[in-house]
């Protein structure tokens, strides 16, 4: 029993020998060919003549992808650092919708989260590097939340204040009818999109608007330099490696189990 859980390990986690990459790209192949079918079936006219032909095939991909989850955590020296990984999460939401359709009509258009599974192919390809930056990334992400809580919060005071003083200038006649409103118009305006369904008629109002357009412009950089100079600290951290079952990518380069989901590391 054991050495078929290695086999199948090494089949449905690894990349290196020829069965894990047939697998890897067959899942690759049948993840596209299922998101395919349920933006398909969200078009009216290949729903009403094509219904039944989508809604069995998406029920043979969501068996084949519920049995494929049921082996992942099988094979799997520590089955809870698998579910409860990023791929784990993943590989389990991209189930739940069809099955929540017989209960709720209409959940199974949330399949289209599996557009996440396709991650893999980074692996599959050999694009391990990418992984590593897209973790970089994401550390740098997470260094910088407290700033830019600080800084949203910031924001968030400033179009409060804003609003409530346009709502005062304009009033409802120019479209403010109210403070939550002129909020709303103050954070499209902030924001430089321009909807245009609410602007000011008077000449203190424009001048208002024109300083947060400005304001606007400026503020957009200060997030920006926040997680480039998080970016420029990650890239002097020591170098670290993944772990290709759970996407662990914090573990030290001379680790040889992942301390979440206990599957050996490649040598």
């Amino acid at each position: 029993m054991g050495t078929l859980r290695e086999r199948l390990k090494i089949i449905i986690f690894g990349t290196d020998t020829r069965a894990g990459k047939l697998f890897d790209l067959f899942l690759i192949i049948t993840i596209v060919l299922s998101i395919i079918t349920v933006l398909l079936d969200s078009v009216a006219e290949y729903s009403r003549n094509y219904g039944n032909i989508l809604n069995i095939a998406e029920w043979i991909f969501t068996i084949m992808f519920t049995v494929e989850y049921v082996l992942r955590i099988y094979c799997i020296r520590r089955p809870l650092g698998y579910m409860y990984s990023f791929f784990g999460i993943i590989d389990l939401l991209a189930v739940l919708p069809t099955y929540l359709s017989l209960f709720i009509p209409g959940t199974e258009v949330l399949a289209v989260i599996r557009v996440l599974r396709v991650l893999r192919v980074f692996r599959v390809l050999k694009l391990a590097q990418y992984m590593g930056e897209a973790s970089m990334l994401v550390k740098a992400l997470s260094a910088s939340r407290r700033k830019i809580f600080i800084f949203l919060f910031s924001v968030m005071n400033i179009v409060i204040i804003l609003g409530s003083v346009m709502y005062l200038v304009e009033g409802e006649a120019s479209g403010f009818d109210s403070i939550p409103r002129s909020i709303y118009w103050a954070i499209v305006t902030l924001t430089t999109v321009g909807y245009g369904d609410i602007s000011p008629i008077t000449n203190l109002g424009q001048a208002i608007a024109a300083v947060i357009m400005i304001t606007g412009y400026s503020i957009i950089a200060v997030p920006t330099g926040i997680v480039t100079a998080e970016l420029v600290f990650a890239d002097n951290i020591p170098g670290t490696q993944e772990c290709i079952v759970c996407g662990m990518g914090d573990l030290k380069e001379d680790a040889i189990f992942c301390r979440i989901c206990g599957a050996k590391l490649p040598e």
